[in-house]
């Protein structure tokens, strides 16, 4: 059915190109005059060269012709339908599949997934240039490999990757399970035992389905409006579409190193990983246990687990994030947990499992709860109170130039935006598409889920679209995107309102129904930047991104049920703890049954936590810059919490070596830190492919490799 949808959609806009060749030529013109005024007033040509110029580069552009920009490097302007290439779709699901088996190990480790985009353009690089060198040596004459397919490859595989990493397996959709009802409370009011509803393939894939599609056509009538007039950056994407053109601009001697680093890296990162499973016989068993700083210190979490994969992300994080961590990693196994731990008979009973809700566990949860909340909440306001602003400024101020044929454009950029706005994707497809689909989810997901009614579906689909570009013009002016704080919103909202038997479920299913559509239509747009700068064809990155989308529907629920069937998914004790599925439980726990779901003197330390998260972000936007800079992210401190310390350590470690290296060799660490760092992340992240199927054929590492008092 899927196959039969994107072939239709393939035809259907093949048509639309014909249909609109006349209108796309029109576009053209007043943008190609403006670029002949431009050089005429530099006095590069005269005025029957600026006429040949103008006849020459619209039958290039016409014909797929190969063009020189401004800055003199080479760019391929085919047809859009010929930028989404065969070998470009298999490497784009080798890709995505990769990155999202990688995705949903951080994620029900420790719920902290860095953004791989970068890494995934370099891959996709790395995997094509490859492939050509092989053929060339083979005899083979092969396609040139252009930005525009690089651009679209990375595209496909982080739609796929995204749905691993957004979709809710580590949170919202994994807190219905029975493990995560148990942990929360069984004598908890508002934790109904008929909340529970187990994972299942079936149900997830369709629910995937049914929500990530609708935010693919919400914001695709404003692209012009947020890409090229309001000229919002989109920090990911522009980073991405310069890394891009940076790979095609650079010679060979540099993509070499590259490609024969992420290829070193990956090798000792995947056969580091293979060493380390025969010591892991049992549980607390191997380096992964390994008490570097010594046994007192491993007890409270404090220990280096050679984890080469948190060392990767922990490079491709900025050094704020990373420094985050170990921030909150010591605030809370250092300082906060053995307080109040010695506090048992006191503020909870003794006789208390270490996992109930009323005892120290709880105080772990609702505190991290409150630094989150604090956190979001108040970056969910200064974003909607600067998308306001900045847009009544932007209607007020009349000498702001929102024309693409702006004075100030130089060429280059005008060009960009020849490409960007010629193959136009028709108002009315996006209008349909998004109609067809919400009224498809309106109908559906009441019947998978009855405790969310049919009309609050109705009302988030009606709102979806000024929540969609609320959130995509923050992200484009902060590069924050703010899906899950508008999830949060929905959640505690649905809970209230659909009481203590239906409240839980219904918020955390309409949570995840919200912030799919807003997170989907933000990515789309942070990629439509990418394009617009890689001089790629909207239609054809719109496309990319719906096969990637619904690569992502199916790679999703199977890397999630690969890590399910094969290790002990959402055990507190255990290396695959899904912390944010206890969370999100929690969090609609408390929409349902209020404050009274706190233990003892939680509640006072929640407001604490919650101000300290808000006055640290005031600090961080009113202050000095050098003062400001220094400010921790309160919602990354809240991820040791309950995780631990020990993957703070891991990822301070990668922040470490990229500091020392920028120190050494800076030229050097800005060429190969990409590479190194995606290669760590790839190897060991790949090696839980076979580690997973070992488990599966229960076949147990050989060694039990544990370290006790003398």
């Amino acid at each position: 059915m899927t196959i039969t949808l994107f072939l239709l959609t393939y035809d259907f806009l093949t048509l639309l190109d014909a249909m609109t060749h006349i209108a796309a030529l029109e576009e053209h013109t007043p943008i190609q005059k403006k670029q002949v005024a431009q050089t005429i007033s530099l006095g590069d040509m005269n005025m029957e060269e600026a006429k040949e110029k103008k006849e020459i580069n619209e039958r290039e552009d016409l014909e797929g012709a190969t063009v020189v920009d401004s800055e003199g490097w080479k760019k391929t302007q085919e047809p859009w339908n010929k930028q989404i290439t065969m070998r470009g779709m298999v490497v784009s699901i080798m890709i995505g599949t990769m990155y999202s088996v990688i995705a949903m190990k951080l994620n029900l480790t420790t719920g902290l997934v860095p953004n791989l985009n970068v890494s995934a353009a370099l891959i996709a690089f790395v995997f094509i240039r490859s492939w050509t060198k092989m053929l060339e040596k083979a005899g083979f004459v092969s396609k040139p490999f252009s930005r525009q397919e690089n651009t679209m490859i990375q595209t496909c595989a982080v739609a796929c990757y995204s749905i691993a990493v957004g979709g809710g397996f580590a949170s919202y959709l994994l807190a219905l399970n029975k493990k995560t009802y148990m942990l929360s409370g069984v004598n908890n009011e508002g934790n109904s035992i008929k909340s529970v509803k187990e994972p299942g393939f079936g149900w997830m894939t369709g629910y995937l389905f049914v929500v990530c599609f609708v935010g693919l056509f919400v914001l695709v009538p404003l692209r012009k409006i947020m890409i090229v007039d309001l000229k919002l950056t989109y920090p990911s994407g522009m980073a991405t579409a310069v890394l891009i053109n940076g790979f095609h601009s650079q010679g060979d001697k540099m993509a070499r190193k590259q490609v024969k680093g992420f290829m070193k890296y990956f090798s000792i990162s995947f056969l580091w990983g293979f060493f380390k499973w025969f010591f892991s016989g049992k549980d607390d068993c191997g380096f992964g246990q390994f008490p570097t700083f010594g046994l007192q210190a491993w007890k409270h979490t404090f220990y280096f687990d050679f984890g080469l994969t948190y060392v990767g992300a922990g490079m491709i994080c900025s050094h704020l994030v990373n420094l985050s961590l170990v921030l909150g990693a010591v605030l809370s196994n250092g300082i906060m947990w053995p307080l109040i731990g010695r506090l048992r008979g006191h503020w909870f009973s003794e006789g208390l499992e270490e996992t109930n809700m009323k005892s120290l566990y709880g105080y772990k949860v609702f505190l991290s709860v409150a630094l989150i909340l604090g956190d979001g909440i108040y970056n969910f306001i200064k974003i909607l109170a600067c998308t306001v602003i900045n847009i009544q400024r932007k209607f007020k101020n009349k000498d702001a130039n929102m024309d693409v044929d702006d004075p100030g454009n130089s060429i280059e950029v005008l060009k960009q935006n020849e490409v960007f706005l010629k193959e136009n994707i028709p108002m009315w497809v996006a209008l349909t598409g998004y109609i067809i689909f919400a009224i498809v989810s309106i109908i559906v997901i009441p019947l998978m889920f009855h405790q969310l009614k049919w009309y609050y579906v109705v009302i988030a689909y009606f709102l979806a679209p000024s929540l969609a570009f609320c959130n995509a013009y923050g992200a484009g002016l902060t590069d924050m995107n703010m899906a899950y704080n508008y999830g949060k919103v929905a959640l505690f909202v649905l809970a209230a309102l659909s009481g203590k038997e239906d409240g839980l479920v219904a918020g955390l299913i309409g949570c995840g129904l919200i912030k799919s559509v807003v997170s989907v239509a933000c990515t789309l747009m942070q990629d439509f930047k990418t394009a617009q700068l890689t001089s790629t064809s909207p239609r054809a990155m719109f496309l990319s991104q719906a096969i990637g989308t619904a690569l992502g529907c199916v790679m999703a629920p199977l890397s999630f049920f690969l890590f399910y069937k094969a290790f002990d998914v959402g055990n507190p004790n255990g290396e695959f703890k899904a912390p944010f599925a206890l969370i999100y439980r929690n969090m609609a726990i408390l929409g349902v049954e209020g404050f009274s779901a706190l233990p003892l003197h939680c509640l006072q330390l929640c407001y604490g936590f919650f101000a300290f998260a808000v006055v640290i972000n005031i600090v961080r936007d009113l202050a000095p810059p050098k003062i400001g800079k220094y400010m921790p992210l309160p919602m990354v401190m809240a991820v040791p919490f309950i995780v631990g310390a020990y993957f703070a350590i891991d990822m301070g470690i990668g922040s470490l070596i990229v500091f020392v290296w920028h120190k050494v060799n800076s030229k050097k660490a800005e060429l190969m830190v990409p590479a190194v760092a995606s290669g760590l992340i790839c190897g060991e992240g790949l090696w839980t492919l076979p580690a997973s199927v070992l488990a599966l054929a229960k076949i147990k590492p050989p060694i039990c490799m544990k370290f006790v008092p003398s």
